[in-house]
């Protein structure tokens, strides 16, 4: 079973996390693959926006943290482990085409920060937000800053608030919230609205946003 699920349509292409068993934990191979598959997707004229959604009851719930306890003992796994994460975050948050998070549950951490790097954000009702990786380590702040501006980023990044879909609505961290079986119709609706402009105003577009909102040069991981 392939972690990345990968479909293409006439415009647009699904990527859907693919380990329901580990919670579709961001390890260094699907990170790897999601990278692999911006990067083509970027090169074919016909694609104009991408989807992440995740298998079973969950979008993601990070990373795979079992790889933080193998590079801890292998340095040239931690290497890899951070070049990869280093990698995926720079691919998805400057992917040069509109990106839309189907978010159809849970968003923790890593999930969480896939989610806010992407463009447009459509929840189910079972989706939840939180940073539980926040009592042990960095967050990913500056685009979730973006998103929701200072004050909701600190509640959530530092003081531990956690957002239902509906409170997530409600700071506008999420455009639209439907019930679970309405989500891939509205994820369709939504796609349907982007690709109904041509490939290089998207493109242009998402240009000026990522220029906007201050993601120029290459940041670590640990910097964004």
């Amino acid at each position: 079973m392939t972690d990345l699920v990968v479909e293409r349509g006439d415009a647009h292409a699904r990527l859907t996390l693919n380990r329901p068993d580990k919670r579709n934990a961001l390890s260094v191979a699907l990170r790897d693959a999601i990278s692999d598959a911006l990067d083509e997707i970027a090169r074919d004229e016909q694609m104009k926006c991408v989807v992440f959604t995740g298998a079973g009851a969950v979008f993601c719930s990070g990373f795979d943290l079992k790889e933080f306890t193998k590079a801890a003992e292998d340095a040239d796994f931690g290497r890899e482990l951070w070049l990869s994460s280093d990698r995926y975050h720079d691919t998805v948050l400057r992917f040069p085409l509109p990106t839309i998070a189907a978010v159809n549950g849970p968003a923790l951490a890593g999930g969480f920060d896939l989610a806010i790097l992407c463009d447009l954000r459509i929840a189910s009702t079972a989706a939840r937000f939180a940073h539980p990786e926040r009592t042990f380590g960095d967050v990913v702040y500056g685009p979730l800053h973006d998103l929701v501006g200072g004050a909701v980023a600190r509640e959530l990044t530092i003081g531990g608030r956690e957002l239902d879909a509906a409170e997530a609505l409600a700071v506008h961290l999420v455009g639209e919230v439907v019930e679970p079986d309405a989500l891939p119709a509205a994820v369709e609706a939504a796609v349907a609205r982007v690709c109904a402009a041509p490939r290089d105003v998207l493109a242009r577009t998402k240009a000026k946003a990522l220029q906007r909102a201050g993601f120029g040069a290459l940041a670590p991981t640990l910097e964004l």
